[in-house]
């Protein structure tokens, strides 16, 4: 096969890869909160019920930015439902996901759930612009961030949460351009009401960085037309639009699946040049940056292989188990994050725990690393820096959905202390990809390691009963010489090549 080839100089860079871009979500849907991260009886859990054993694998996956309570499940939240003494909570019928909400693990419990992560970690909070508004966004607001001396805020003492939370990241609703959505609005209605609330909110604290909901995927009838309006009204108040995108393979069309970054970069492209846009009528010198804050593989086209009733506590949903080629696809989504480091500012991988996630559980059992995750750890440790802007040149294949794609899918970052880290996806499912890479002025003189998830059987999973069964391996032979990077990408394979 032809030899893919980049150039990396540290004078083209695309932008600063944050801890934000790293960061997940946590929704109260199926078993991602109750038996997933909170589960009191578990052996493993601590004085607030969250399991250890989940935690200690949350830190390893290298989570920033938790974004909470949903999802679909916050159009219906009422947030004080979910504080004070665990049993006075009452129990709520939740909507969106059809079951019933006990209130056990409540706002209290999910900063303490933030701050056990670590430093690195922040919350992200949404508000109910679905069934509610402006009062209970700024109650919220007041109970959560004030100091002290106001109702909200003292009865936030009573509730034994001395210190305020400081949720900096606010989401302005969620989805509210989709049908299924519990209090749908046009974008009209939306925009007018996340400018209300965006202005009363920095009332409070103007230093508040807020997201409005863009679409819900670029396949929306109202894409486009739904941000220039909902940005009409708000591009003076908010800091970031969000962005939601989900692949599957359908049809048995592996090939365009594993392009799936495609529509990433496309999605992400079209919606800078509707904020420009929008920037520009405006006379605006301000730039709107972007909130990727759910995307990830999921298989909605499949049924639930778990008997749900309507109304259960916590039912088995959306419980995808990851293939090898979900886990490849996944890590193109990350480098086609990264290509755009310079507008999409915050992303989460929707979600954390057993719900189309990178970790998984059983109730009372232990807790597992799904094939996704080792791509996003891997990509959370190294990814962060300037991201250097890499153009390559690499044979392509012929997909159904995309047409002519670039077998090589690459991004390269370099950290403060000069090294460079190379993220690359083979999509070949059958031909390993020779890679040179001509290093330039990056002063660059050895190989750290590269290794390579990658996997002879491309449905290869990990489960209860094989935990550990793909995992990422060293690679051999990949060499640095007369300036040049030499490697040899496997079929079907997500590659990491440390640089020093």
């Amino acid at each position: 096969m032809r030899t893919a080839r980049f150039v990396l100089d540290p004078a083209f860079t695309v932008g600063e890869a944050g801890p934000r871009l790293f960061g997940s979500f946590v929704e109260h849907l199926g078993r991602c909160v109750y038996t997933g991260i909170f589960e009191p009886d578990h052996p493993s859990a601590d004085a607030e019920g969250l399991r250890t054993d989940v935690l200690e694998l949350v830190r390893e996956l290298g989570v920033t930015a938790v974004r909470y309570p949903g999802g679909n499940f916050v159009s219906g939240y009422a947030w004080e439902d979910s504080v004070g003494p665990a049993e006075d909570r009452p129990r709520r019928l939740d909507l969106a996901w059809r079951s019933t909400e006990t209130n056990r693990f409540g706002l209290g419990e999910y900063i303490g759930f933030v701050r056990k992560i670590g430093p690195q970690a922040e919350p992200m909070m949404a508000v109910n612009l679905g069934t509610r508004g402006v009062a209970e966004a700024l109650a919220l607001q007041e109970y959560a961030n004030h100091p002290s001396g106001t109702a909200r805020s003292d009865l936030r003492i009573a509730h034994g949460d001395k210190d305020p939370f400081g949720i900096r990241l606010w989401c302005l609703g969620n989805e509210m351009d989709g049908p299924w959505q519990t209090g749908h609005k046009t974008a009209g209605e939306y925009g007018r009401l996340a400018a209300e609330t965006a202005r009363a909110m920095r009332q409070i604290e103007p230093g508040l960085e807020l997201v409005v909901c863009g679409s819900s995927g670029q396949g929306m009838a109202t894409f486009a037309a739904w941000e220039a309006t909902v940005l009409a009204e708000t591009y003076d108040l908010v800091d970031h639009i969000s962005l939601h995108a989900y692949y599957e393979e359908t049809d048995g069309d592996r090939d365009s699946f594993l392009a799936s970054a495609v529509d990433t970069e496309s999605f992400i492209e079209n919606v800078v040049a509707t904020c420009d846009h929008v920037g520009a009528r405006l006379k605006s010198e301000k730039k709107i940056n972007l909130s990727f804050d759910e995307w990830n593989v999921w298989y909605q086209s499949r049924p639930n292989p778990h008997p749900v009733e309507d109304w259960q506590e916590a039912p088995r949903l959306l419980e995808d188990v990851y293939t090898v080629t979900d886990a490849v696809v996944l890590g193109s989504l990350l480098i086609a994050l990264l290509r755009h480091a310079d507008r999409v500012a915050v992303a989460c991988l929707a979600q954390l725990v057993n719900v189309i996630a990178p970790i998984m559980t059983e109730p009372g059992g232990p807790a597992w690393r799904q094939t996704t995750f080792h791509p996003f750890a891997q990509a959370s440790a190294y990814g962060r820096g300037q991201v250097l802007d890499v153009r390559v040149d690499s044979p392509t294949y012929t997909t159904r959905k995309y047409g002519e794609v670039d077998l090589l899918h690459a991004t390269a970052v370099r950290a403060e202390d000069g090294s460079v880290t190379v993220f690359a996806v083979n999509r070949s499912r059958t031909e390993p990809l020779p890679l040179e890479v001509a290093l330039g002025r990056t002063g660059l003189t050895r190989v750290v390691g590269h290794s390579a998830l990658a996997d002879a059987d491309p449905e290869a999973v990990n489960s209860l009963r094989e935990p550990e069964r793909v995992t990422p391996h060293p690679v051999e032979g990949t060499t640095l010489r007369g300036g040049a990077l030499g490697a040899v990408l496997e079929p079907l394979s997500w590659n990491v090549i440390r640089l020093a």
